[in-house]
């Protein structure tokens, strides 16, 4: 049941249609179904297939590779010493293939086979640039969740696989679209506002959206996912770190951190928060946790670039860290969470991030998918003296058009209702911006939020209204 994969699909396909042989890099965050995608793509066509062994060490590596050829017909071989002579095998398989048609090899977890001190990376060198990248009918697919690995290793290889990927593929979540196809090949009647809840909490992964139960309300399925006796991601946040990460601690750190501050913050707060040392060690770290998806950083309106602000984004790490850290053992314990103020303060929170994440779907519904714009945040500190009240705006969409939206998220079970204090809020906000940064574009206020604005005295102040069937837009 492959959904929302349609152009990823075609590009692995391509591959199998060229005059030459082609090596691919699959990468993307641990469960967004990188495995899935290929082994549904070429069916039963692999020549060969391998998974590394989560922490095995070099032995239990080559002894698994040896296993995997045995399976895929090699037989009558002394076991590898390394991967020099492991690959050496592969190409023995390979070569008992007469055929014409592409070979496919599909190795899996790569970054878990390359144990400490192998010559993995040698050998595989080897293997494509003297053998498979002179014939005409190999495609070499590599694959890992470890994207940090995969980035520093393989597609910003500055040694003997430099430029040598025909084409690299960083798998993305599904959108809440696709979350929606998905449940419905299901089967499962869960409306929008309900798939907007649970993708707040498991943001866009595969895997976790295949617990859902049809024959259980969204509260149940929250509880049996994440609370239930056997809970099958109750111990999720451990595995996620650890199977990306040789040594998670130090980006663990980061991460609690940033859990701490819902705007975000810059790199000297962090370096201070997490006493770390200000180096090129640290740089590499947060480009890491960016490139697996965990955080993000983006620019404050009318600050230098380097002043980028780091926020953290995963929707299921925002939710252990305000449920499930603790470990709480109530099995109905999501279903007693409902309705209480530790509850509405995370909906608030991780519909914003839901938005975030759905800032193309938020530009169609302006109209704006075809004018050129950033999107950044910005905030100011009181200042009595100037008429300033201090304002934080965690989304705003500065075009070229001359005109600025400003956005106000608000998570509401039904039409959300602006009251006095709210709209003296988002005039404040207003006021603040335009006297702070004396910009000449027009400023539309806009709403974001799932059921739409309600119409009273105080909507007339609101210049655009973004609903949840708007971010489930394609």
């Amino acid at each position: 049941m492959l959904i929302g994969r349609d152009n990823e699909q075609k590009l692995l396909l391509s591959a199998l249609d060229s005059d030459e042989s082609k090596f691919i890099a699959v990468y993307g965050r641990r469960r967004v179904g990188k495995t899935y995608l290929i082994r549904q793509t070429f069916k039963k066509q692999f020549t060969f297939s391998h998974t590394g062994l989560y922490r095995g060490n070099l032995q239990e590596q080559l002894f698994g590779f040896s296993a995997s050829l045995r399976q895929f017909g090699l037989s009558d071989f002394s076991p590898p010493n390394n991967w020099l002579e492991a690959f050496e095998l592969l190409k023995d398989l390979i070569n008992t293939q007469n055929n014409n048609e592409k070979k496919i090899i599909f190795l899996d977890e790569l970054s878990w086979m390359d144990t400490t001190r192998s010559d993995l990376m040698l050998a595989l060198e080897s293997f494509w640039n003297g053998w498979a990248s002179a014939r005409d009918d190999i495609v070499l697919i590599v694959c890992a969740s470890a994207t940090s690995w995969m980035l520093s290793k393989v597609i910003h290889n500055k040694g003997g696989l430099y430029n040598r990927l025909a084409f690299q593929l960083n798998l993305k979540p599904f959108s809440l679209k696709q979350c929606e196809e998905y449940l419905a090949k299901k089967g499962n009647t869960m409306n929008r506002h309900q798939i907007l809840q649970c993708y707040m909490i498991m943001g866009g992964i595969p895997y976790y959206w295949g617990l859902i139960r049809n024959n259980l309300s969204f509260a149940q399925n929250i509880d049996y996912i994440f609370f239930s006796e056997n809970a099958p991601l109750k111990n999720e946040f451990n595995y996620l770190f650890s199977s990306i990460f040789k040594h998670p601690d130090s980006y663990i750190k980061i991460i609690e951190a940033l859990g701490t501050k819902k705007a975000g913050m810059d790199r000297n707060e962090l370096l201070k928060a997490t006493n770390s040392v200000n180096s090129g060690s640290f740089s590499t770290k947060l480009d890491e946790l960016e490139s697996c998806g965990f955080i993000r950083q983006y620019p404050e309106y009318g600050k230098k670039k380097r002043n980028t602000i780091y926020q953290l984004m995963d929707n299921f790490v925002l939710f252990y860290y305000q449920f499930m850290a603790d470990k709480p053992n109530d099995v109905n314990f999501w279903t007693h969470q409902i309705n209480t103020p530790t509850y509405n303060t995370f909906c608030g929170l991780a519909f914003e991030r839901v938005c975030l994440q759905h800032i193309g779907q938020i530009k169609n519904a302006l109209g704006i998918s075809a004018v050129l714009s950033n999107v950044c945040s910005w905030k100011c500190t009181r200042d009595v003296d100037k008429g300033i009240n201090g304002s934080q705006v965690d989304l705003l969409i500065d075009r070229k058009d001359q005109v600025i939206n400003l956005c106000e998220m608000k998570f509401s079970g039904q039409q959300y209702s602006l009251s006095k204090s709210t709209d003296e809020n988002l005039r404040h906000k207003l006021n603040d911006f335009i006297n702070v940064t004396q910009t000449k574009s027009a400023i539309h206020l806009t709403l974001i939020t799932p059921y739409g604005l309600a119409n009273n005295s105080y909507s007339g102040n609101i210049q655009s209204v973004i609903t949840e069937d708007d971010l489930f837009n394609s």
